[in-house]
């Protein structure tokens, strides 16, 4: 490691957990921004705009940060349409950092005609969701922010997420949803522009493997894997992509970040295989095309 790698780094499990933060998370972000170190804050939470999150750091006790230092899933989703389709137009269900994200770039907010249905976190009504499900009938594409199925609110309960909402609306009209965020090849892409770094000079922060490290392994970063959020050490041999490395949490950086060397608490990964469990938290590793409408009702 030199002194030229940038850190995207997840949020939720990594920086703070239910809303206190993690040891080390304070001092690592002021020698991040002491030494010019590059670094993005990366989360598939589509709900908040960058401003809020900015808000919300700095009452839990990390402060000068800006909006510029965040990228989250709604911003993903709005540079992709705005990327591979100038001019379309979106019914949105989601809150308020999606529809300023769509906004912002100039995506129209359609309830006649969209070319797209994008699903982020929220709590919709069943009309709302009564109106997506004729639009997709109608021909507009359903769109994900993220595949998360359920989010964490503290250690014992969890909110639905974007994938489930986006679930709904796959069982309803046959249609596929395509999801964005994490793992999506196309947020790491997009953060890494935003360093303006190479992948070789990168390394991506994150506690949970099937977004934040499958995404890592799959556009080829460096991934630390941290033991502070949602992966157990236990769970890692699991999967076929594997962290670079796996830290006890963000304060095993700062030697790394002090010194410009790898941080002898950064251990290889020695973990024992085994088969992933089905039933998972995301919604990933499914075809993506057109289904045949299911039933309408169980025989």
């Amino acid at each position: 490691m030199n002194t030229k790698t940038g850190y995207l780094i997840d949020m939720d499990g990594v920086i703070y957990r239910e809303n206190q933060l993690i040891p080390g998370a304070v001092e690592l972000v002021e020698l991040m921004r002491e030494r010019a170190v590059p670094f993005l804050f990366l989360t598939n939470n589509s709900a908040p705009t960058p401003e809020d999150l900015v808000v919300k750091l700095r009452h839990m006790g990390i402060s000068g940060l800006t909006s510029r230092d965040f990228y989250t899933s709604a911003l993903n989703t709005a540079d992709f349409l705005n990327e591979t389709h100038p001019g379309c137009t979106a019914f949105v269900i989601g809150e308020a950092g999606l529809n300023a994200a769509l906004q912002r770039a100039q995506i129209p907010n359609d309830g006649i005609a969209p070319d797209y249905v994008v699903v982020g976190e929220c709590n919709p009504s069943t009309e709302k969701l009564s109106v997506a499900h004729g639009l997709l009938e109608r021909g507009a594409r359903l769109v994900a922010t993220n595949p998360d199925n359920w989010c964490p609110v503290t250690a014992t309960m969890t909110r639905p997420g974007a994938g489930a909402l986006a679930a709904f609306l796959e069982a309803s009209t046959g249609i596929t949803a395509y999801f964005l965020g994490k793992p999506n090849p196309y947020m790491f892409v997009q953060g890494r522009k935003r360093l303006r770094s190479r992948a070789d000079e990168i390394v991506m922060v994150g506690d949970t493997m099937e977004t934040d490290i499958r995404g890592a392994a799959e556009i080829g970063l460096t991934s630390y894997l941290v033991l502070t959020g949602s992966t157990r050490l236990s769970d890692v041999g699991q999967y076929v992509y594997q962290p670079t490395c796996i830290i006890e949490s963000v304060a095993d950086l700062l030697e790394e970040l002090r010194s410009g060397r790898p941080s002898a608490r950064l251990k290889p990964v020695k973990t024992e295989g085994g088969a992933v469990k089905s039933g998972s938290r995301h919604q990933t590793d499914r075809e993506q095309r057109i289904r045949p409408r299911p039933a309408m009702t169980r025989a």
